[in-house]
């Protein structure tokens, strides 16, 4: 398939700190007035329990947590959960657009965002129904309504003995509100002080209980403006990029010979462009090549905030049948268009069979006009703003329609409701329509190079009769209309599961408490649909052959839960689940287990620890891939070896070569697994003042990894030249038909494409402490003051990707992964009767730099937010996110636009928001 920043991030870090520590890392008997008496089920078990406390640690978010940060959607919250540790696709991100436009992930501990499980009410929802990066299946959560959520659990660690696939790296649920407490009406708007993306959101709940019958509804709208990359000076302009004295301009119109020299246009040439591209063409040079016609703004021709529109509605009921039973349904829906413009597009010479080179005979070249003396031409052009007739007609488009319904059946039984059960059923369904604008092959090579006149025997290139003035003419938007389409997917993901579960906090006594116990059942069938534009398929548009993919699985399974209290102070747990899955007529199954100790020596001191095992069914994507073309990196060992044995690879004329990977699905994979381990201390020596540190490890095996094009080629160069290896074995025989050359023209030996497909190889492991605390200072004449701080230190984070490599540490500097060893926040909460602020800072630790022979420094950004009770019923917020409007950190090797890591920062700077929040009937705000 087809290929956000730190500021956000603080909206309220400090407010999930103190979340962590006072609702997921409280001692038994210091829960709130408000909460003690209630039953709460907490992430990582199916048992209800008043104790809050478990084997493992789960960080909570409430909804007032989310308020007072000033969060605008749930991908701005969860990136401020220390544990959410991997690189995050930001809404600027081109790999973004290209595959998955419009949709965000969580990442926890860095193992990939197919490695956590996400839950709305507990319950799983469909995938984005175009896989991340082109490979595997992953769940969107920035179509969660952000002002519909009662609570966010974050459990880290390996929780397939409970929830089944999936949860290697942890699992995360959104908890949606489920009880009525009148009506509550919030608006909220959002700005920036350098402007864009101003922002709308108007979020509805209410509900009903008339005995029998109750629910609540809720509604969310959002109408979000883009904001633009040309609107922040960072990163306007090529002039921007930190590695060159002058700006190297983008090569909006470029002329080359076979060699890549570039043949001079002329001034007069450029000058009659000068007014494309907002009026920014010019005769621009690059060293070593030549001259050409650019601009230096037009790199800066994106979205780095997509313009968003969208209504989310959700409705929780539930009627009393009597006698301890209660007919249930949750539903929602949600309706999202989306628009960003990723780059701007471009055409180059493709050949009918696919051959992407650009080279064509050109009779109108002079043979005395290149350093060869052959009338071989290369023609490159981009299409401007004035050409394509504005940016809104080259958008990508994603229209989405997301819906989750569940009903069932719920009560208990036995003496004293001793006994509560659960029966549901749970549709969740994903639909996009998604537009790329593209360029047609055939059309465009008509346009600019007018019809084929046969092939040039002496070199084998395709003759075109073509006359430059062709090249250097702006088109209209009637000639650009003409050679372009948008190009139509229509993406459809779903899930369903036929779920039963029974539970009791009391299956027998002991002599130190009552036994709990829970038992799963579960059925489903989960399934994707590409659905591409059947053209992409083929060589039709210019640079694009894309991949289709189609496919199902069905599974069972049933688990155990039980919790013993051995002694007054020390209770065990232990979780089972045995899960069968059959998936393009392959039947496997996986048994995954968890271990939890918990000993309390003292009422405000707990030592806890858990084992566990876990798994992630074949992705669906890895399996039914169709074959498709990416264009990565890449040297052909091979000829450095035979034709420059004296260089050294990285001086080779063959090294780090742009080539086709011809990809493909691997029906035989099987599941990949995993162990992990938690073992820490919740200490609260007063009320005022709780701390906690946790270790955690987890290690994965058998992970699924696309065959290795470099190892592919290294090995490749060994069987042809003599390294020593067998021609004739089976290792041989496969590098070598897997590694495709040019067989004609001027490229004819060189390496032109290599075939891969996913395999069970790969092992990673990761291993740090989450550390949390909070403490409370009330004072009878100035109000309460609160600092709380939560941080995440990783000791190691390594994978190896095939048996025998090296293991490769993720946190060397030319690692090539660019995850942080550590993140950090803290808070500091200051409340006087109906007034409350909060400033929060966040430490995220060095990354590698561009170039990675060094890192780059850790940043530190503040935001500060303030609400007021005008009265019981009536609030008003507000936040300054990027308080002191900190820049990303400055890299001097980053070559790349936009000249910084997309992954960790952005370019937004301060930001406001204000939220007024009305509420009739119910407790009081």
């Amino acid at each position: 398939m087809r290929g956000y920043g730190v500021a956000r991030w603080l909206a309220g870090a400090g407010m999930m700190a103190m979340a962590g520590s006072a609702m997921a890392q409280e001692l038994p008997g210091s829960a709130p007035a408000d909460t003690a008496s209630e039953e709460i089920v907490i992430l990582g078990s199916r048992i209800p329990r008043v104790q809050k406390e478990g084997p493992a640690p789960v960080t909570v978010i409430t909804a007032d947590d989310i308020l007072r940060g000033g969060f605008q959607s749930v991908p701005d919250v969860l990136r401020g959960v220390t544990q959410n540790g991997g690189e995050t696709q930001g809404q600027q991100s081109a790999s973004g657009a290209s595959f998955s436009p419009g949709a965000q992930q969580v990442d926890l501990r860095g193992l990939g965002p197919n490695h956590t499980l996400v839950l709305v009410n507990g319950r799983r929802i469909a995938d984005f129904p175009l896989p991340f990066q082109g490979n595997s299946n992953f769940t969107d959560i920035s179509n969660i309504p952000v002002g519909l959520i009662e609570r966010v659990e974050v459990l880290s660690g390996s929780a397939s003995a409970i929830y089944g696939s999936d949860a290697i790296a942890g699992v995360v649920n959104f908890q949606l509100k489920t009880k009525a407490d009148g009506t509550r009406i919030d608006l909220r708007y959002n700005d920036t002080q350098h402007g864009g993306a101003e922002a709308y959101r108007l979020m509805a709940t209410t509900g009903w209980d008339t005995g029998r019958f109750h629910g609540v509804v809720g509604i969310e709208l959002l109408n979000q403006r883009p904001l633009w990359q040309y609107q922040r000076e960072r990163q306007d302009s090529t002039a921007d990029n930190p590695t060159t004295a002058t700006p190297l301009a983008q090569r909006t119109f470029l002329r080359s010979d076979e060699d890549s020299n570039y043949i001079d246009p002329g001034q007069a040439t450029c000058s009659a462009l000068s007014s494309l591209n907002q009026g920014t063409i010019y005769y621009a040079n690059r060293r070593r090549y030549g001259q050409f016609c650019g601009s230096n703004e037009s790199v800066a021709y994106g979205t780095m905030i997509s313009d968003r529109k969208s209504v989310t509605a959700y409705s929780s009921m539930g009627y009393d049948l009597g006698g301890g039973a209660e007919l249930f349904a949750d539903l929602q829906f949600s309706y999202s268009k989306l628009k960003l413009f990723r780059r701007v597009k471009s055409w180059y010479y493709v050949s009918p069979d696919g051959n992407e080179e650009g080279t064509f005979f050109n009779p109108n070249l002079a043979p005395d006009a290149t350093d060869s003396g052959l009338q071989l031409d290369n023609w490159t052009r981009q299409f401007t703003p004035e050409e394509i007739g504005g940016f809104e007609n080259g958008m990508t488009r994603n229209r989405s329609i997301t819906f989750n319904i569940t009903p069932g059946i719920r009560g208990e039984f036995g003496d004293k409701g001793r006994w509560k059960y659960e029966v549901s059923f749970n549709h969740a369904q994903y639909d996009s329509r998604v537009t790329f604008p593209e360029i047609v092959i055939s059309k465009s090579n008509a346009l600019f190079l007018g019809q084929q006149q046969g092939v040039d025997p002496a070199t084998g290139y395709a003759i075109f009769n073509a006359d430059v003035r062709r090249l250097y003419k702006p088109l209209t938007p009637e000639e650009y209309r003409s050679i372009s389409v948008d190009s139509l997917y229509r993406p459809r993901s779903w899930t369903d599961t036929l779920a039963g579960s029974l539970n009791t906090t009391n299956l027998f006594q002991l002599p130190a408490g009552p036994v709990g116990a829970a038992f799963i059942a579960e059925v489903g069938k989960q399934g994707y649909d590409l659905r591409p534009d059947p053209l992409t398929l083929t060589n039709y548009y210019v640079g694009l052959v894309d991949s289709d993919g189609s496919g199902s699985r069905s599974r069972w399974g049933l688990g155990y839960e039980f919790r013993v209290p051995v002694l007054s102070f020390l209770q065990l747990s232990t979780a089972g689940r045995y899960d069968s899955f059959h998936i393009a007529d392959n039947t496997f199954g996986r048994f995954t287990y968890n271990i939890g100790s918990e000993l309390r020596p003292t009422k405000r001191l707990l030592l806890r620890a858990a084992y566990g095992t876990g798994f992630r069914a074949p992705d669906l994507n890895y399996v039914f891939r169709g074959p498709g073309n990416t264009h990565p990196s890449a040297t052909d060992y091979y000829l450095c070896r035979v034709e420059e044995p004296d260089e050294t690879i990285g001086d080779c004329s063959y090294s780090d070569q742009t080539i086709i990977a011809r990809k493909t699905g691997n029906r035989q994979l099987k599941p990949e697994t995993s162990t992990s381990l938690n073992a820490g201390v919740v200490w609260q020596p007063s009320n005022r003042l709780d701390l906690s540190v946790d270790y955690f490890r987890v290690k994965m095996k058998d992970q699924v990894r696309d065959l290795s094009i470099d190892a592919l080629l290294r090995a490749e160069s060994t069987c042809r030249a003599g390294g020593g290896a067998d021609p004739s074995s089976p290792t041989c025989q496969d590098a070598i038909a897997r590694v495709q050359r040019y067989t004609s023209g001027a490229l004819a030996g060189q390496l032109q494409a290599v075939r891969v497909n996913p395999i069970n190889v790969a092992e990673e492991t990761t291993d740090g402490i989450d550390v949390a605390a909070n403490f409370r200072l009330p004072t009878a004449a100035i109000g309460e003051f609160t600092l709380s701080g939560g941080y995440t230190y990783v000791f190691n984070h390594t994978v190896r990707q095939y048996p025998g490599d090296p293991v490769i540490n993720q946190f060397a500097v030319d690692s090539n992964y660019d995850i942080p060893r550590e993140k950090g926040t803290a808070s500091l909460t200051w409340s006087l009767g109906d007034f409350s602020t909060t400033l929060t800072g966040m430490r995220l630790g060095k990354l590698p730099n561009y170039d990675q022979d060094a890192y780059i420094k850790a940043s530190y950004l503040f935001n500060l937010s303030a609400r007021y009770d005008l009265n019981e019923r009536l609030r008003v917020t507000g936040t300054v996110t990027n308080l002191f409007d900190q820049a990303p950190v400055f890299d001097p090797t980053y070559a790349s636009y936009p000249y910084y890591d997309i992954s960790w920062f952005d370019g937004v700077g301060r930001a406001f928001a204000l939220q007024l929040t009305w509420k009739t009937g119910g407790r009081p705000l």
